[in-house]
């Protein structure tokens, strides 16, 4: 199994790029009702109100306000602990450009990987989408352009349970009920995000929900891997 310690554990929340449909640049709104043209939409929502609800998801149309990271920190023969950090901010460019910088800076690049719940169809896509936006060049461990499958130093939790089963999603929730984890959830879930930004100035709660996140992922990691958890006494959130 991969040193724990080389192992970067990443979750991302986005809201949609503008706080309405009517503050959409006129160029992208017939962009945005093509797509949602598209979109499943069981409540027959008018585009404007599905603007809200799902722009988000799509890096075309959302941004990127928090990223949250950790990491394993142990000594041999030590009990290792669980360090997490949440990068935010309301300024998209300045925060991609602050994880590029410690993805690069802080890691060993040669045999780090990154490790996130759903993170191959989600997170990962949409970071190296929006650092592009943003005239920010890819760093090298997300850059999958050209590489083989076996180069690509990406983990996904979701991936893993599936055991190559399509079919179906799994929630980062079922998945640490079924494992005994204690929830990641708090006041708020991802489909309150962008109401709590945009009207409720509630972007350190945001931080603090996308951090419980990272250690949800952390923790089903080593589950997944016959480990024990860490135990709450020896988590640090900074």
């Amino acid at each position: 199994m991969t040193d724990l310690r080389n192992l970067l554990f990443l979750d991302i929340e986005t809201v949609a790029a503008f706080k309405s449909y009517n503050e959409l640049p006129e160029r992208m709104q017939p962009l945005w009702d093509k797509k949602a043209g598209f979109l499943r939409n069981e409540d027959q929502l008018p585009s404007p109100e599905l603007y809200w609800d799902r722009a988000a998801i799509y890096a075309e149309f959302g941004k990127v306000i928090v990223i949250s990271i950790g990491v394993f920190n142990y000594k041999e023969g030590e009990a290792p602990t669980l360090r997490v950090k949440s990068l935010k901010s309301d300024n998209e460019k300045e925060l991609l450009l602050e994880f590029r910088t410690l993805l690069q800076t802080k890691f060993d690049q040669d045999n780090l990987s990154l490790v996130a719940h759903n993170g191959k169809e989600f997170d990962f896509p949409y970071l190296c989408r929006r650092m592009l936006v943003n005239g920010l060049k890819l760093p090298e461990i997300l850059d999958t352009s050209a590489k083989k499958p076996w180069e690509v130093s990406h983990i996904d939790t979701m991936e893993m349970w599936k055991f190559g089963d399509r079919k179906s999603f799994t929630s980062l929730d079922l998945l640490t009920a079924i494992f005994d984890i204690p929830s990641s959830k708090s006041d708020i879930d991802g489909s309150m995000v962008t109401d709590v930004y945009y009207n409720k100035n509630g972007l350190g709660r945001i931080a603090e929900y996308c951090a419980n996140d990272v250690i949800a992922t952390a923790q089903l990691y080593l589950k997944m891997n016959c480990l024990d958890i860490i135990p709450p006494d020896r988590i640090a959130v900074v």
